[in-house]
């Protein structure tokens, strides 16, 4: 049996994460289970495990990744720092052809390099196999409850990324005391059952569409929203989901039946750019639009929402929205503004509880077909780059890395 290395890199992007693809504990349990298998861990002064904790388990902790065969990380590997003729996973976000990494897919290409993207590993039904979505969700709906205080008071909360990990945020959410406010959750996804999650161990209570725009509460409750909840065929007849997906422009939204009765959104459905759009910027305007936080957790800017005008940050989470003038304003400014909160890297607030959960997906559901065989085709499929060139199904690529 050929023995492998696998390296886990140093993220090197900025801002820097926290997070990576395996906790110590894991790294121990591949050697466990693959034999074949070595871990080498790239030394790290951001990693929310510290190197010492990799040491303690008997990993190898080094700065050189040259002897290594495949090599792991979270977000995009600096250009300068790639090694020729390797196998990388990490997100390299360049299916869509963002131009910031237009020179990372060069590079990689002209390094020799296979690039397995973690974004494209799906199963044979085109679901994601890895992802952080839950914790995006979490993340997003515990700021959105931190936003409602920072603008109204009423309790405290720390910051989600004070928290040594999910648990110690789960202890804090006993402290939000809302009052009898009314919540929309969009999305059913990995995303939407994070918020979810968040919103239950608050402590509010779930209701149903009927119900929320109909009645009146003596306490905070939510509601959580699918697409068919509010979109409507122009032609009529039935929402028809599997259309809704392939052909949205054949649908209206009814969403604003939901503004004129809540009073924060927390956004964690995914939107296609050929749907209709939740609300305008003058549906903001109508003294019958209440909502006034907006916990963005898909950070679509200028997408389905209007007041998402930009991606905020970890350090400076929230900032208002002036429907009047189409304006970004200080936090909390004036009583006619929406308070937005855009953080567009959320799962980076519990790193070490967001890694264990990706590190568990990769070990189960990637690495054996990996090491072994990859019966389904499940890498082959998610390899964009090979041999120098890109693979098939990326040839649309093809335009984007030419000079």
């Amino acid at each position: 049996m050929k023995s492998i290395k696998l390296g886990i890199v140093r993220e090197g992007k900025i801002p820097p994460d926290k997070r990576t693809p395996f906790t110590p504990l894991q790294c121990e349990e591949i050697e466990q289970r693959f034999p074949q298998v070595q871990v080498v861990c790239q030394s790290s002064n951001v990693r929310a495990f510290a190197d010492h904790e990799y040491r303690e388990l008997n990993i190898e902790v080094n700065d050189d990744l040259t002897a290594c065969d495949i090599l792991m990380g979270i977000k995009e590997v600096p250009v300068n720092q790639l090694i020729p003729d390797k196998t990388y996973f990490f997100f390299s976000h360049t299916i869509k052809k963002q131009p910031r990494n237009k020179k990372l897919l060069q590079e990689i290409l002209k390094k020799n390099i296979r690039l397995i993207d973690f974004e494209t590993l799906k199963d044979r039904h085109g679901n994601r196999l890895v992802a952080f979505g839950r914790f995006a969700g979490m993340v997003g709906a515990y700021n959105g409850l931190w936003t409602y205080a920072q603008r109204f008071g009423g309790f405290n909360l720390k910051r989600a990324y004070e928290h040594f990990d999910v648990n110690d945020l789960k202890l804090d959410l006993r402290n939000v005391k809302l009052p009898p406010v009314k919540i929309i959750l969009t999305g059913g996804g990995r995303v939407g059952k994070g918020a979810m999650e968040t919103l239950d161990t608050a402590g509010i209570r779930k209701v149903g569409v009927y119900d929320f725009l109909t009645k009146t509460f003596n306490e905070p409750v939510y509601v959580q929203l699918s697409s068919a909840d509010y979109h409507v065929r122009k032609e009529g007849g039935h929402f028809n989901r599997e259309e809704f997906h392939q052909h949205p422009e054949r649908y209206d939204s009814t969403f604003l039946s939901f503004t004129k009765v809540a009073d924060i959104l927390m956004a964690g459905a995914y939107w296609n750019p050929n749907a209709p759009v939740l609300f305008t910027r003058h549906d903001m305007l109508s003294p019958d639009f209440k909502i006034k936080i907006i916990a963005d957790i898909t950070c679509d800017i200028e997408g389905s929402i209007p007041s998402t005008k930009k991606a905020s940050t970890i350090p400076d989470p929230i900032y208002d929205y002036d429907p009047f003038t189409d304006s970004i304003q200080s936090p909390s400014s004036n009583d006619k503004h929406v308070t937005v909160m855009a953080v567009d890297n959320l799962p980076c607030e519990l790193p070490r509880s967001a890694s264990e959960e990706f590190g568990r997906d990769l070990i189960d559901r990637i690495l054996p077909i990996l090491f072994s065989q990859d019966v389904d085709g499940i890498i082959k499929r998610a390899t964009i780059a090979e041999h120098g060139q890109l693979t098939e199904p990326y040839l649309y690529l093809q335009d984007y890395v030419a000079d």
